[in-house]
């Protein structure tokens, strides 16, 4: 028999509609191990109770719910060293979008914990602020918080008011950031603020005199997470509180960019999720004596929502390869960001089409995935932003003034 007349034997290779880029053949065995861990943790700790804690407008249990995330080793795992499991930026990024198919307010908790406030600390704080704050934050046995953006100073970070000034040998911190994940439980918040040395990174204990974090209420997108303002009413802190080695903001946009890079991940979670539940309902829901799914409109938003789930999925694998190499550029990390948040909102708001007024019951998780990506379109950088970040790489001129 010759080798054609094999192959044209062989069994045809399908699609298989819940990987439609086949993206799994491109994984490691310990990568698909990693994200099946956290799939596992989510299906069991958060999928049955998450409807109700956003509903509720709670996420009832933060601090043992740390806990668990450190016990399984999800808190700063693309860190190494101070009890960090030091895992590659791949297992990272698939670490969070199995967080954000369970719930946005999820992978938040854990991303300022990790790619925020950790990474900060592990990246430009001193030795002792290392291995004071960051085996127990792996542990998830201390949570922390970011202080960057304020009332007036959300993508414009360096007209920032919050201020520290030196008093003696202390500083003296005065000044107000808002939107801040995790602040009402947090027990350190890494605070930035104008000095006359430019802009300073802090480590605030929670417990520090003059320090408050009022929970922000009435929210209509990320229900299921903890959110605050930070208020600093002339906090004093020795003088060894101020991270040393960083000035300016390269400091917190490099943190942001942590962040960012599991958002390019994790907004692929809640796009997946609600893909495959447009996917099963149009399978199962009857109009004019047929399954929806059998009707041309929606198999065209099927497959729309196919392909860029899954240019999404490889543009993010791609890059967590780049960032595993080193060879990661911050106008790579807007290229995912960009994108990917934006696309799978999208995907999102298609789904809840395809669901007709089923789409916005809580009995269903495509309204809230759909919500909580309203604020992940805009937070670590808008839309906005990201396109002038990259259209700044693209012609080397800025627009942004």
């Amino acid at each position: 028999m010759s080798a054609t007349a094999t192959t044209d034997n062989a069994p045809r290779p399908r699609l298989n509609p819940h990987d439609p880029a086949s993206v799994d053949t491109l994984l490691s065995e310990e990568e698909l191990a990693v994200r099946q861990t956290v799939r596992d943790f989510c299906a069991d700790r958060i999928l049955p109770h998450v409807a109700g804690w956003y509903e509720a407008g709670e996420l009832p249990g933060a601090r043992e719910l740390a806990r668990e995330l450190g016990k399984i080793g999800l808190l700063g795992m693309h860190l190494s060293g101070y009890g960090c499991a030091g895992m590659s930026a791949v297992d990272y990024g698939l670490a969070c979008l199995e967080l954000e198919a369970a719930d946005s307010g999820l992978r938040s908790l854990v991303s300022v914990q990790g790619s925020l406030a950790m990474f900060g600390i592990w990246r430009w704080g001193s030795e002792a602020h290392k291995e004071a704050w960051l085996p127990r934050m792996a542990a998830g046995e201390a949570i922390g918080c970011f202080g960057l953006t304020e009332p007036d100073a959300g993508s414009d970070p360096a007209s920032m008011r919050t201020s520290a000034r030196r008093d003696g040998t202390d500083w003296v911190l005065t000044g107000r950031k808002m939107w801040i994940t995790n602040g009402s439980i947090a027990d350190v918040a890494v605070v930035w603020a104008q000095t006359d040395e430019g802009i300073r990174g802090f480590v605030v204990p929670a417990d520090a005199p003059g320090f408050s974090a009022p929970e922000i209420k009435h929210k209509g997108s990320l229900r299921a997470s903890v959110t605050s303002e930070l208020v600093l009413d002339s906090v004093r802190l020795p003088a060894d509180a101020a991270l040393p080695e960083v000035r300016g903001l390269r400091g917190p946009l490099s943190c942001l960019n942590e962040a960012r890079y599991g958002i390019l991940w994790g907004a692929l979670g809640a796009a997946r999720t609600c893909y495959e539940t447009a996917l099963e309902y149009a399978g199962t829901r009857a109009q004019f004596g047929s399954p929806i799914g059998g009707f041309q409109l929606t198999q065209e938003k099927l497959a729309n929502m196919a392909v860029e789930l899954g240019k999404g999925q490889l543009v993010a694998l791609h890059f967590g390869r780049l960032k595993d190499a080193g060879t990661l550029a911050p106008e790579h990390v807007s290229f995912g960001k960009l994108n990917n948040a934006r696309e799978a909102l999208e995907i999102c708001r298609t789904a809840r089409t395809i669901l007709g007024g089923n789409g916005i019951s809580y009995e269903f998780p495509v309204m809230r995935h759909m919500a909580n990506l309203e604020s992940v379109l805009t937070y670590e950088g808008t839309t906005e932003m990201h396109t002038l970040v990259l259209g700044q790489a693209l012609t080397g001129h800025s627009a942004f003034r």
